[in-house]
């Protein structure tokens, strides 16, 4: 074969890849994860590009994606488990502090929805079919961040339970650091159900705004022994028990919870 007519085969190939190739065309296809169905989807191209050869490097990167994918999105991260053990040590103590250091039958002013109990987890679920913990964990940091604020508004700077309620909402509000920075921002984007919506709406009303028959009168004791049992239910990778797991979300669960702790804290020595 003489040399000219390798050369002319030579060009002829390189041609034919020219064409095949357009100019300025990504490495590989734009990923977009979809936030409804938790899916990674192909974005931007004509349908017929799926059935190009992807380089194998290109491929194990997708598929580390899908796998990826669930973990992003995981109802507890383990980088939150170390400030919500520290914020349960100390609601180990709400009963000296929350019930012994105010008066009998003495209760505040909340909104109907902060009043958060297993008992509406419960009915949530019932209701909105396939309801995510991470929609349920949101409402539980918005509705305790309030409560926290109005039992903190009442107490004089001279009462007994001020510095430990204190305490509690900086360690709650350690809680909310790390789970913001745990999750993508597009957790925070995503729509909430139209039930939970409504509640969501109640919770950030202007105080002048929302309706007298809207508020409610409880304990500050009832109020942290919520935060403290609904964290439980919705944290539960974080407490579980190597031995017969417990089921946090029970109701059953959470008065004999009650009981124990009320053993333990009438066992303490009074300072």
């Amino acid at each position: 074969m003489s040399s000219n007519h390798i050369q002319r085969s030579f060009s002829a190939r390189e041609a034919s890849q020219a064409e095949s190739s357009e100019p300025g065309e990504p490495l590989s296809d734009p990923i977009i994860l979809n936030s409804q169905s938790g899916r990674l989807l192909s974005g931007g191209r004509h349908p017929q590009s799926a059935n190009r050869k992807r380089p194998l490097g290109l491929e194990r990167l997708l598929q580390s994606l899908f796998v990826m994918a669930p973990v992003l999105m995981a109802p507890t991260p383990a980088s939150m488990c170390t400030p919500l053990k520290t914020l349960n040590d100390s609601l180990s103590h709400r009963r000296r502090y929350m019930k012994h250091n105010f008066p009998i039958n003495y209760s505040i002013r909340v909104y109907h929805e902060e009043i958060f109990k297993l008992s509406n987890i419960s009915k949530m679920r019932l209701k909105v079919e396939g309801l995510d913990d991470l929609v349920l964990q949101r409402l539980w940091l918005q509705v305790n961040q309030g409560v926290l604020k109005k039992i903190l508004r009442v107490l004089p700077e001279r009462h007994p339970s001020r510095s430990y309620t204190a305490e509690l909402e900086r360690r709650f509000q350690d809680v909310e650091g790390v789970f913001v920075l745990s999750h993508p921002a597009e957790v925070f984007q995503q729509e909430l159900p139209e039930t939970l919506q409504d509640i969501w709406d109640q919770l950030t009303e202007e105080p002048e705004l929302v309706p007298e028959s809207s508020w409610r009168l409880a304990s500050p004791k009832s109020l942290v022994d919520n935060l403290c049992h609904t964290m439980l239910c919705l944290f539960s990778e974080c407490f579980a028990s190597t031995e017969a797991p417990p089921d946090h979300c029970a109701v059953s669960h959470s008065k004999r919870g009650r009981k124990t702790s009320n053993q333990t804290a009438e066992a303490e020595p009074a300072e």
